[in-house]
Order: structure tokens, then C-alpha cells, then sequence
């Protein structure tokens, strides 16, 4: 499995971490909601996301490139991203790497499941269509990093909120989050399609791990956060 360096790791901990302190409060007041989901349920959802990031269900392999510059810009690499960039170059010797595709526990499984309970619960047309644009926008906006995997930016699930307010305010919270996670995982997944083998690749591309899964827990804490004003 995948390597994370603890400095990373604690940053992005303590910050969800200080975040959900606020949201455990108010889902105690019985203020927040996700649609069918409840306060206590959707603490509970977002705790266990966070706590399930450490996990990577490994589903198949692929064969990747191996830049030669990648060993040059593998600190930079690990700094940003915080993953063990150069100690995997270490264990892959050759000159392509037998790349391993994981789906993140917390950043791709559960968001998943949940998407799917909300839309099976509460079918949303307004969200599936404003999904399709966040598709596109993951797919512009997502790229292949060597040595890293597949990267959206963090903000990306804020898109949607104009779109959730301006097409079904009083919905808006389910909105954001279908539309923002699905958009991320299958933009993230047509980009992990379409990237060129033969000139960018990495030891693992993990979806909705290293690179995506900040993405999607931001998606998920906003849309939580956004039922209280709704």
C-alpha cells in the first residue's frame, strides 16, 4: 500500500480535524442535515470519511510511464502532496512503472455509497444535471501528475453552489454534494481514461486519495454547512 509522509498528513488532520469541531456542535443542536440524512448520521459520515482517508482498496494495475525528470522534481513532489514519491522510484527500478489503481476509502467509497442512498432517497433532477457540468469542469480542471496520481483542486466543489442556489435553494445541500462529488470521482476517472501512458505515470493513482480526497471532503463539508441556511 501507498506511503503518506506524517507532515502532510497532520496539516490536513488537524485543519479537517478543527473544522469538524464546529459541525459537531451544530449537528448536537439538530442543525445541519443532508437531505434524508440526519445530524447525528452525517457527523458520524463525515468523522468516519476522514478517518477512512488512511485506507486504499487496491482494484487493478496498469503499466505507466517513468519521466525521467521525476526523480529531480520528487521532493517537490512529496512536499506538496505528501506522498513517498522517491522511496516508490527506490522499489520501482524500471524505466515504467507497474502502476496500482486504489479507490480511496473515505474520498471515494463512502462519498459513493452516500451519493447513491441520497439519490435513491431523494432523486434530484436539478443535481444530476449540474453534476454533468461538474464533470466537465473535473475533467479540465483534473490532471495527471507524475509520481502522484491524479490531482483536481481543492476548491473545486464550490463550483456548484451558485448553480444548487440559483436551481433549488431549499435542496441546495444535497445538491452540492451529489453534483460535487460525482462530478469529482468521474471527472477524475475520465481523466485516469484519457492521460497519455507513454509520457506521465506513478507508482499508484489512488482516486479520491493523494490529490482528490481534499477535494471531496471540502465538497462534503460545504454541503453540510450550507443546510444550516437552508
Amino acid at each position: 500500500m501507498r506511503e503518506y509522509l506524517n507532515k502532510s498528513d497532520i496539516r490536513m488532520y488537524a485543519i479537517f480535524g478543527l473544522l469538524l469541531l464546529p459541525i459537531a456542535s451544530l449537528c448536537y443542536h439538530k442543525n445541519l442535515s443532508l437531505g434524508t440524512i440526519s445530524s447525528t448520521p452525517l457527523f458520524l459520515l463525515l468523522l468516519t470519511m476522514l478517518i477512512a482517508s488512511r485506507i486504499e482498496v487496491p482494484i487493478t494495475k496498469i503499466r505507466t510511464k517513468k519521466p525521467e525528470h521525476l526523480k529531480r522534481d520528487a521532493l517537490a513532489l512529496e512536499d506538496i502532496y505528501g506522498v513517498a514519491v522517491l522511496d516508490e522510484l527506490v522499489v520501482e527500478k524500471r524505466q515504467a512503472f507497474d502502476t496500482t489503481i486504489t479507490l480511496n476509502l473515505g474520498g471515494f467509497v463512502i462519498p459513493t455509497l452516500t451519493l447513491l442512498y441520497l439519490l435513491i432517497t431523494q432523486p434530484n433532477t436539478a443535481a444530476l444535471e449540474i453534476m454533468l457540468i461538474m464533470v466537465v469542469v473535473a475533467s479540465l480542471l483534473g490532471e495527471m501528475v507524475s509520481g502522484v496520481g491524479i490531482v483536481v483542486p481543492d476548491y473545486i466543489g464550490l463550483i456548484s453552489i451558485p448553480f444548487a442556489l440559483i436551481s433549488e435553494p431549499q435542496n441546495a445541500a444535497v445538491i452540492i454534494f451529489v453534483s460535487s462529488v460525482g462530478g469529482i470521482l468521474i471527472g477524475s476517472y475520465t481523466t485516469l481514461l484519457t492521460f497519455n501512458r507513454e509520457k506521465k505515470g506513478s507508482a499508484y493513482i489512488n482516486l479520491g486519495g493523494a490529490g482528490g480526497f481534499k477535494a471531496i471532503y471540502v465538497s462534503a463539508l460545504v454541503a453540510s454547512l450550507v443546510s444550516y441556511f437552508t
